[in-house]
């Protein structure tokens, strides 16, 4: 065989090995830049509705909402069977103040997103043996691996316990 044959293939077999983690990679990366349109971002309108006076419609208020703008917190509100009216200018429903202060109580943080976005960034790079890749990688896999659950593990220990549990895929049905 040909040294440029060997090359080749071994060329070849890297680049397969490459591909094998694609699907749980884009997990972590919500943001597409393939150029298509997302689908799951085109919300369509709601339908227009003719009033039964036309003389008796309101003035147009510059800045007022529409009647067929799209209210998303609302009608999720609506369709998990609560009440949109309930809701207050930020978005919480008025009868969970008490709720609000109590899981308050020991103060909270409007930042907390951020500071762990940070904290997250700095374990990982602690995590990270280069900062260089020849080879672009998952890097959350790598920095969570020890925290990862056995899932099948704990199938198994729920069994050998007596516990009634779901049926599951076997493993290595997705690889």
């Amino acid at each position: 065989m040909k040294l440029s044959h060997m090359v080749l293939m071994i060329g070849l077999v890297g680049l397969s090995a490459c591909s094998g983690r694609e699907r749980d990679i884009r997990l972590h990366y919500l943001k597409t830049n393939s150029g298509t349109p997302e689908e799951f971002a085109i919300l369509p309108n709601k339908p227009l509705e003719t009033p039964n006076d036309l003389n008796a419609l309101p003035a147009p208020t510059p800045g007022a909402t529409n009647r067929t703008a799209q209210t998303p917190r609302s009608d999720a509100v609506a369709a998990l069977g609560g009440n949109p009216a309930r809701l207050d200018e930020s978005g919480t429903p008025r009868g969970d103040g008490a709720l609000i202060n109590r899981a308050s109580r020991f103060g909270r943080d409007a930042g907390i997103r951020q500071q762990l976005a940070a904290e997250d960034l700095e374990f990982r790079k602690r995590k990270s043996l280069f900062s260089w890749k020849i080879v672009p990688e998952d890097e959350y896999y790598k920095a969570y691996r020890a925290q990862w659950l056995d899932t099948y593990g704990v199938l198994d220990a729920f069994r050998r316990a007596g516990v009634r549990t779901p049926s599951a895929p076997p493993e290595g049905w997705d690889d």
